[in-house]
């Protein structure tokens, strides 16, 4: 799976809205809906911050591991 597959599972099953993340990030919403697209990813800074949030681990949101 790619990241962005990975995440759109991550993200639904944290139960948390893209609102809420993107506020916990200090991002802008539209970001979310990119990533969920495939269109762009995350910059590495935000990236671990999205692994801590979610509480999974980068080489799993990479699709290195399952």
């Amino acid at each position: 799976m790619k990241f962005h597959e990975r995440f759109v599972l991550e993200l639904k099953s944290s139960k948390m809205s893209q609102k809420e993340i993107a506020e916990r990030l200090n991002i802008d919403e539209s970001n979310i809906t990119k990533w969920k697209k495939g269109d762009h990813i995350p910059s590495l800074e935000v990236f671990y911050q999205l692994c801590v949030l979610l509480e999974v681990s980068a080489d799993y949101l990479l699709g290195l591991t399952d």
